[in-house]
């Protein structure tokens, strides 16, 4: 797929600028490099997107090139929603720059004066956008967890966005009490006869709309890493064509559900593909460019928050 390389503007050049310096951490020499500029035109373009207001903590000046990948990804996936955040530079954080972004895109569905259920999964995205979320009070909301938020040692579970969500905006929130992934099936149904648990299935299912991680399927799987299967657990899915994984559920490149007695053990709501709710996906990082356009194609992400190179490479892929 051809990207378009328009000429950018200088209100481009200089929040380019200010988002590396102040959301990217980099320095003015830095910054001169990644822009291919001088360090004299760097600093002049740091103290512009000051002085203009094009960073308030936030980027308020949208990228001409993050917006042209914007309508790209929604035209190629049929997406409802889409936001792409600009790069942070090579060895930048990917969850911090999709971060202030999601944050964003989920304050907008807050501000609507219906009541909405809002469901969220885990992880360290969605952890991100949580901590850049504006305090407010939205007490007509409801917040659910789509996923179980216990560890395997029986501990909370570190990426449970829930409560910082709700505390943030001082909502009701419904936490899914059991585990990520139950020791065996029939456990996994004992839970599900706790009416607690029930009722927040119940709200998960029924959500207005979702927030989601992706998790990438490879050595490096989340999932693993975090100790909610072992590597011959992991090795099997693979040999499955397991390339992704959104709130505890396996899926294979073209965004079909796998299914394993450890699937079938895991906690909490599995997103139906093509529903009539928007279903988010939060996610960056090109390590899980193959997880996010398998969920994509498959329909079970129908919106995206990602970053320039990501955006870049899924289209490629595509």
């Amino acid at each position: 797929m051809n990207r378009i390389d328009s000429e950018p503007s200088l209100h481009d050049e200089a929040a380019r600028a200010g988002w590396l310096y102040y959301v990217g951490g980099m320095t003015q020499d830095q910054i001169a490099a990644e822009l291919g500029v001088s360090r004299q035109r760097a600093q002049r373009l740091v103290s512009r997107a000051m002085a203009e207001g094009l960073i308030q903590v936030r980027l308020a000046h949208p990228l001409a090139t993050c917006l042209q990948l914007e309508a790209e990804l929604t035209r190629a996936f049929g997406l409802v929603r889409c936001r792409v955040a600009p790069r942070l530079g090579s060895g930048g954080d990917s969850a911090r720059a999709t971060a202030a972004v999601a944050a964003e895109l989920l304050e907008s569905y807050l501000a609507t004066a219906k009541p909405l259920t809002i469901a969220l999964g885990t992880g360290r995205s969605l952890s991100a956008m949580a901590a850049e979320l504006q305090t407010q009070k939205v007490e007509r909301h409801r917040i659910v967890s789509l996923i179980g938020n216990i560890s395997p040692d029986g501990s909370a579970t570190f990426f449970d966005v829930v409560p910082r969500v709700a505390d943030k905006i001082h909502a009701p929130y419904y936490p899914m009490l059991v585990p990520v992934v139950s020791a065996s099936v029939e456990e996994r149904a004992l839970f599900q006869t706790l009416r607690p648990v029930q009722m927040a299935y119940a709200l998960a299912k029924a959500a207005d709309v979702s927030f989601v991680g992706v998790g990438q399927m490879g050595a490096d799987a989340p999932i693993y890493q975090d100790g909610f299967m072992t590597l011959e657990e992991l090795k099997n899915l693979q040999a499955k064509g397991a390339t992704g994984e959104i709130v505890g559920c396996i899926y294979d490149r073209q965004g079909h559900y796998i299914t394993t007695p450890l699937t079938d053990a895991r906690g909490g709501v599995r997103i139906e593909p093509g529903g009539s709710a928007p279903v988010i996906g939060v996610a960056a990082g090109l390590s899980k460019v193959q997880a996010i356009h398998a969920a994509l194609t498959g329909r079970i992400l129908t919106g995206l928050v990602t970053d320039e190179p990501t955006a870049i490479a899924i289209l490629q892929h595509s």
